[in-house]
């Protein structure tokens, strides 16, 4: 059997062979035209031309002398001297290119012709004779010999012409018969090459679409398709080697089935064991896996899509994450989905985490609602006490503050004091206005959290808020070597706020800056504005803080380790967070150690608050 190399030499020699059939025909009849019209041009064409100059030559020999008889023998003898020059010339042409039968003894008989009319031209010029002699002369010999040679001359310009008509016709019957022969040629390479290329598909292109088609399918899946083959080429070795290749990939599904199938299990049973309440979603929104709790609480059941549950939160959780390709949480990570569970009151923080694959791309969204129900119960339980321990401590603390003060103040009926005894009251006083402030602090954090802090909002000028914030530290930082600046633009707009509340914003963030800033440092407060919010920002080049704490910074007694001034709870920033998230806005720091830190918060602008909320 023949391979496909050989199959595609027999193909491509066949067309090779037409095309060097066709070429040479056409290189042998384009020869052979050639030589026609070189036969026109080179045998017959320079006679033509000779010819008729000797008859030119001659007329104008004739004119010379016509004028010698009548007269003027000078000019007669110039002209006739002249084209005696060219007709010998002429003659010469004529008899050095004799190529026609009978040619050769014309151009003799033309030559001989010739001689005699000179001889007679002789005769003419005998000065001696006279006039009447010389007229009998040319009109007895010489005229009549001129006619012999124009006759002469005309009929080999004759025969040159008619063997040019004749090398015509023979050029274009040779031209007819060329085109013919080609015509055939080609009819018959087109034929023979329509054949060759049907063969060739057969063979070839015929599997090959044959083995692509079957491909398509085991691409689709299709593992049991067998490909055939009748040939015993290499196309044929090809489809037994998918067929082959479909095998182990039959045996290799088979396996791979019974694994994927135990993985499933062994998920799906470790899912039924989680206690939250997980599911994992595919691209387009359907449900591949969920634990029991997230079937039963929300209805995120396999195979349901999650544009059908009725929990729109959750949906556009799903659509945010995989449009952003990170975790989603709710807005500001605060809100809760409560559920009743079997008649009790249960609390879950739902997130959504990309799934994505090795290019980095989202094809899928795990879905993760943790029941924080006991957090929130312990989280509420914390408030209660702080607030009540708060509350039962801030009597008696006022009482310890009254006595000590009372004490300090050496009055008659108590008595005078020892060195020593003041300095230790002056070290209780300092520690219980410690407590005292620690106490406040707490009661502000937990009635802010509880809702009942009243807020008596109103229109202000943030150029006012924030050098009324400064005049307060204007003092102090001058005394520390602490420069305060400000950069403030004259165009901001006013903002929505409780500037009492803000006063302490303020009192807290410029404070801890000339805490940590050292002498010759400065502090520098700005504001600006967008189409929504204030910026207000805090900058200091002070010591800076750790990357590591400062998602930690506006937590309950969180303090940054290894401070040299460790002064206060850590409650500051935590009442900033909490009155800065009470007007609406938002706060977070940006710090670099040793070179300082900036803390900026958010105040809605007043233009851009509902008349509902304005006239609350």
């Amino acid at each position: 059997m023949l391979g496909i190399r050989q199959k595609l030499s027999l193909g491509f020699g066949g067309l090779l062979l037409i095309m060097m059939g066709i070429g040479i025909q056409g290189v042998i009849h384009l020869s052979r035209l050639g030589e026609s019209i070189d036969v026109i041009l080179r045998e017959n064409y320079r006679s033509v031309i000779a010819c008729q100059e000797m008859k030119e030559a001659l007329e104008r020999i004739d004119s010379g002398i016509l004028f010698t008889l009548l007269g003027d023998a000078e000019k007669g003898r110039e002209l006739i001297n002249k084209n005696l020059i060219v007709f010998e010339k002429a003659l010469q042409v004529e008899l050095n290119n004799i190529t026609i039968p009978g040619e050769d003894e014309k151009t003799a008989l033309l030559q001989e012709i010739f001689k005699q009319y000179k001889k007679g031209l002789k005769s003419m010029e005998d000065r001696s004779a006279s006039p009447a002699l010389r007229r009998n002369i040319y009109f007895t010999n010489l005229l009549p010999v001129f006619q012999q040679i124009k006759d002469k001359a005309d009929e080999i310009l004759q025969m040159n012409q008619q063997n040019m008509s004749d090398a015509n016709n023979h050029a274009r019957k040779s031209a007819a018969n060329a085109r013919r022969q080609m015509y055939i040629l080609l009819f018959v390479g087109i034929i023979t090459a329509s054949g060759f290329v049907y063969f060739t598909g057969r063979w070839i292109l015929r599997p090959i679409n044959r083995l692509i088609k079957s491909t398509d399918e085991i691409g689709r899946g299709n593992l049991d398709l067998i490909v055939q083959s009748s040939s015993h080429d290499e196309i044929g070795y090809l489809s037994e080697s998918f067929n082959t290749m479909t095998a182990s990939l039959r045996e290799f599904r088979r396996s791979d089935q019974a694994r994927l199938l135990r993985i499933q299990q062994a998920t799906q049973q470790a899912f039924n064991s989680l206690p939250d309440a997980i599911a994992v979603i595919d691209f387009d929104g359907r449900i591949e896996l969920s634990t029991a709790s997230a079937r039963d609480i929300f209805g995120l059941k396999p195979d349901t899509r999650i544009q059908d549950i009725q929990f729109p939160l959750i949906t556009n959780m799903f659509r945010g994450a995989l449009k952003s390709g990170h975790i989603t949480v709710p807005e500001n990570g605060k809100t809760i989905i409560q559920e009743f569970v079997k008649g009790e009151e249960h609390f879950f923080r739902p997130e959504a985490i990309p799934i994505k694959d090795i290019k980095g791309q989202p094809t899928g969204v795990m879905l993760a609602l943790k029941d924080v129900t006991q957090l929130r119960q312990q989280d509420e339980l914390k408030k209660g006490i702080i607030s009540t321990v708060s509350h039962q401590l801030k009597t008696p603390l006022t009482s310890i503050r009254m006595a000590i003060h009372l004490l300090l103040e050496e009055n008659e009926n108590l008595g005078t004091l020892t060195d020593k005894q003041i300095e230790l009251l002056l070290a209780a006083r300092e520690d219980s206005d410690r407590l005292h402030d620690i106490l406040s602090s707490l009661l502000d954090i937990s009635r802010m959290e509880s809702g009942k802090v009243t807020m008596h909002f109103q229109t202000n000028s943030p150029n006012s808020i924030v050098l009324e914030a400064l005049d307060i530290y204007t003092l102090s930082a001058h005394d520390r070597g602490i420069e305060l600046r400000t950069e403030l633009s004259h165009d901001l707009p006013e903002v929505w706020a409780d500037p009492m509340q803000i006063g302490q914003v303020f009192s807290n963030l410029l404070g801890n800056a000339l805490r940590y800033t050292n002498p010759g440092g400065t502090i520098t407060v700005s504001a600006s504005a967008d189409d929504r919010m204030v910026f207000f920002k805090v900058s200091d080049t002070g010591r800076g803080i750790p990357a590591e704490y400062l998602d930690r910074l506006f937590e309950q007694f969180f303090r940054v380790p290894k401070q040299k001034k460790e002064t206060g709870a850590g409650l500051g920033l935590a009442i900033v967070k909490e009155i800065v998230e009470a007007h609406g806005g938002t706060i977070r720091a940006e710090s670099h150690e040793g070179k300082g830190s900036t803390f900026t918060f958010t105040l809605r602008r007043a233009d851009r608050i509902s008349k509902k909320e304005f006239h609350t």
